[in-house]
């Protein structure tokens, strides 16, 4: 869906599991400044409901959150859950691109999980193929009509107006993206129920998947094995982290299966990748989300992907005022799909 309104007019919501972040910004002439931020946390049990109840309880979160920010404009970015959306790489033949625009609704049917007319559906053009000569590679995503609907009759019965719904995945790789890399690159964001993963070169996803494995995977694999709470064992391990020097290396233990599951997939994702683009190899690997914080798991994911693996920040490309980096120093991390969504452009 193409934005209606001009940059800064305009702000990013991302409904997630456990919070509710809104950003908006305003651009200059090599980045963005910071405007406005909100976050406030959310029970999961909202957020996973489908009750009358619930999408009140939700209602007030997000307003909550968008008057705690400051934020006087109604029109508003939204994101969509990985698990609620389908975002896949694939080959049209090369048309001129009118052609390609009234042939497109024609060719999508064949590569979406739903049927098209229970489908909302939007694609972009990346360019050449790499895989075909003769052919356009084309990003195409997809979510159900249905959920899209829900998603915006809820927000725009607060009184806000939905000038876009984008996958989160998409929107987090715009935060997180090494801009002129000339090499692939992998972007993880660790959430609490799932793990948002994208393959960027050229500046544009090239594999986009979701794992399911996050933070709450760990958490239950360290109280199941050390024998507490589910508060102390998440207290663990975003204290002690993948440390082998701290509680004798406990944590590590307690959660190593699903770690060691976790980076099987993320290798898998990446022979997947080398499969349509045999000639590029990931050379770095940026976390995000909660991957950003739990100690270690950086050294972790190297150490078994053979990949150098950093953290990232989805503000990278963002000023702000001392005093914000500052408030928002315990939950940065948890923005990208927030600040993506707030980075769109008017071409987007």
């Amino acid at each position: 869906m193409k934005l209606s309104k001009g940059l800064g007019d305009f702000f990013g919501l991302d409904i997630g599991t456990n919070a509710i972040r809104v950003v908006q910004l305003s651009k200059t002439s090599n980045g963005w400044n910071l405007a406005h931020y909100g976050y406030a946390p959310v029970d999961s049990r909202i957020t996973t409901s489908d009750s009358a109840e619930s999408r009140r309880k939700l209602g007030e979160v997000i307003m909550a959150a968008v008057g705690q920010s400051g934020i006087k404009t109604s029109n508003v970015a939204i994101g969509l859950p990985s698990n609620k959306s389908f975002t896949t790489i694939i080959d049209v033949p090369k048309v001129s691109e009118q052609e390609l625009r009234a042939t497109m609704k024609y060719q999508v049917d064949q590569y979406i999980p739903m049927a098209i007319d229970e489908a909302k559906v939007d694609w972009a053009l990346l360019g050449d193929s790499a895989k075909s000569q003769g052919q356009y590679e084309i990003l195409l995503s997809s979510t159900a009509k249905s959920y899209a609907e829900e998603r915006l009759e809820l927000v725009e019965s607060l009184g806000l107006n939905v000038i876009a719904e984008e996958p989160d995945t998409i929107a987090m790789v715009r935060s997180l993206m090494v801009i002129g890399a000339q090499d692939a690159h992998l972007i993880l964001d660790i959430g609490e129920n799932s793990t948002d993963l994208a393959v960027v070169y050229g500046d544009a996803p090239r594999l986009v998947r979701t794992i399911p494995t996050g933070i709450g995977s760990l958490v239950r694999s360290a109280v199941q094995n050390l024998n507490v709470q589910d508060t102390q064992a998440r207290q663990f391990i975003l204290k002690f982290g993948l440390a082998p020097d701290r509680l004798d290396g406990q944590v590590l233990k307690a959660i190593d299966g699903v770690l060691d599951n976790f980076t099987a997939e993320i290798t898998k994702s990446i022979k997947f990748f080398q499969t349509r683009y045999p000639n590029l190899s990931v050379k770095s690997i940026y976390l995000s989300g909660f991957g950003a914080v739990i100690p270690q798991i950086d050294a972790y994911v190297a150490a078994k992907t053979s990949i150098p693996t950093q953290a990232a920040s989805p503000w990278q490309r963002v000023s702000m005022s001392t005093e914000a980096r500052q408030q928002l120093a315990p939950v940065a991390a948890e923005f990208a799909a927030a600040v993506g969504l707030a980075q769109r452009s008017n071409l987007a």
